[in-house]
């Protein structure tokens, strides 16, 4: 039985210098606070600080691509929830799923897909996920049933729906 979760979250203020002039998120600031609440959450729940593994390494994740859903506007000063799980891995990339929610975990703001490459520094070529990784990996992995990104935007409405009704 596995000891560490497989869905994470942590929560966040939605700060003046972030918003449109609208007092939403600006759809920009969207991926930098997913991209630092997967920071933070691989980091307390796995013990995977990402900065020492890549001094101590030469490797690191980029951005191979991501896929967004904006559904409600976050809003200044609103406390949201980040909740996120490794949908899949391979030998050299890792696919996350990342939710934006608001305080109470009702209303859904956003989704990502974001598929992530491991690379090698030194020689800037994509590079084999270690062993160590590879073990971390299937322990926490949590794939979906659905393999599309729209048909998961379409199952995830429809559960909010239903659970609203």
């Amino acid at each position: 039985m596995s000891s560490l979760p497989k869905t994470v979250k942590t929560s966040t203020k939605v700060r003046f210098q972030d918003c449109d002039p609208f007092n939403h998120l600006n759809n920009s600031k969207y991926l930098d606070y997913f991209t630092n609440a997967r920071e933070d959450q691989i980091s307390e729940n796995y013990n995977l600080d990402i900065y020492k593994y890549t001094k101590q390494t030469g490797n690191s994740w980029v951005v191979g691509s991501h896929q967004i859903a904006y559904l409600k506007p976050a809003i200044l000063m609103e406390e949201v929830v980040i909740d996120s799980q490794l949908l899949e891995y391979s030998d050299k990339t890792i696919q996350v799923e990342l939710r934006m929610w608001d305080k109470n975990q009702t209303q859904l703001k956003a989704v990502l897909w974001s598929t992530f490459v491991h690379f090698n520094i030194r020689s800037g070529k994509a590079t084999s996920h270690e062993q160590k990784l590879i073990t971390l990996f299937k322990e926490i992995k949590n794939p979906l049933e659905v393999k599309s990104f729209e048909k998961r935007i379409e199952q995830l409405k429809s559960n909010l729906k239903k659970a609203n009704n």
